[in-house]
């Protein structure tokens, strides 16, 4: 086990790999790797077909949230020696993209305007905390600068559609489409990046 007596403030939420087993490394890497292909994958999709009903964005959207939500989880539980407020907020997290992922699937016949509203909130929530995990797991050398880059872009997207709620569909998943290809090319990015000096020096 890992020594964390060491640890204060801010460092207990954050992944530093060289705190990491070359196993833990590898499924960090690999949750970011499909969570950037899943970004990616939708991102795409909803720049190509921007025209499609804000019913259809809730449903994409929802079972996304619900992928991460997942995700986020089972990275938490399984990945060993990371640290418990890492491991905690992971968690917590999930479950609110759980939740949100839940709602915007169970209540798709909602009035556009009303829909709009509650997906652009939502959307706006889970991009800001998904922002404030990543710059909290920025902690390790190369993958560091990504993790801060993904965080900040993460968080002003998020807040650029809570204080525009009431963006036409088309708008919204035009910035959204647009939003996730960035999110998810940085996230592969850091699949590549993160404990690849921890990993070099163990062979």
């Amino acid at each position: 086990m890992t020594d964390q007596s060491h640890l204060s403030g801010w460092d207990v939420f954050r992944l530093n790999a060289p705190d990491l087993t070359r196993r833990a490394i590898t499924t960090v890497r690999a949750s970011f790797a499909l969570l950037g292909v899943l970004a990616l994958g939708l991102g795409i999709a909803l720049l190509a077909w921007p025209g499609k009903t804000i019913t259809a964005l809730a449903v994409i959207l929802g079972a996304y949230l619900l992928v991460e939500g997942v995700i986020r989880i089972v990275m938490a539980l399984v990945t060993p020696l990371i640290h418990a407020g890492s491991r905690l907020l992971s968690i917590l997290f999930g479950v609110l993209f759980i939740l949100g992922g839940v709602v915007m699937m169970r209540n798709p016949g909602l009035s556009g305007e009303t829909l709009l509203v509650v997906v652009a909130i939502i959307i706006g929530v889970a991009w800001i905390m998904e922002g404030v995990l990543a710059l909290l797991e920025s902690g390790s050398a190369q993958s560091r600068g990504w993790a801060i880059a993904f965080g900040i872009i993460s968080l002003l997207a998020g807040i650029i559609v809570l204080v525009t709620p009431a963006w036409s569909a088309v708008m919204l998943m035009v910035f959204t489409g647009a939003s996730l290809v960035v999110m998810g090319i940085v996230s592969l990015v850091r699949a590549f990046t993160f404990g690849r000096e921890v990993l070099r020096a163990q062979h």
